[in-house]
């Protein structure tokens, strides 16, 4: 119901809009045909696994530290047991920490990302601003995140334009 009424309403509002010119991009496109995102992407990805694999190190550590615990219950006294059991909670809280620490919403991941991204975004920005006031645009939208967008003619996907903006071959 509501893409219906989302659609009408876009409809209505390009009906109404007369001379107003609209483009497309397909910003999925254009990444993949930028190769500072492809590095930034690997980078990215090898920079998780590997923090990945410290938390899995961790997490596996407290698992020993707790399978230890439970075969040797019986042979320990009071306060060693709390001692055992206070050792493998802190064990599981460094674990807790490191993956909020390095995956949490504002985590090294999110600043990582940020940082490699933001550059390669802005400049698509900048070319897509740039050809639209030099075209007369007034509206560009992005194919590949907007679900609404049913059809779309070629004729007014500017991407390739973008992309040789940018200094890219569009082969």
């Amino acid at each position: 119901m509501k893409k219906l009424i989302l659609m009408s309403l876009m409809a209505l509002s390009v009906l109404s809009a007369g001379a107003q010119k609209f483009a497309l991009i397909d910003m999925d496109y254009i990444l993949k045909n930028i190769p500072a995102y492809e590095r930034a992407n690997e980078q990215l990805n090898q920079v998780s696994k590997k923090w990945q694999a410290e938390v899995e190190a961790l997490n596996t550590e407290a698992a020993t530290m707790y399978k230890n615990y439970q075969n040797e219950v019986v042979f320990l006294s009071e306060e060693q047991k709390k001692k055992r059991q206070e050792s493998i909670m802190g064990k599981e809280k460094e674990a807790s920490e490191l993956r909020k620490k390095y995956f949490g919403p504002e985590g090294e991941l999110f600043k990582k990302r940020e940082s490699l991204m933001t550059p390669i975004q802005d400049e698509i920005y900048n070319a897509v601003k740039d050809i639209s006031e030099l075209r007369g645009y007034s509206l560009v939208l992005d194919r590949a995140s907007d679900g609404a967008i049913i059809f779309g003619s070629p004729k007014i996907d500017i991407s390739n334009e973008v992309l040789e903006k940018l200094g890219y071959s569009t082969n």
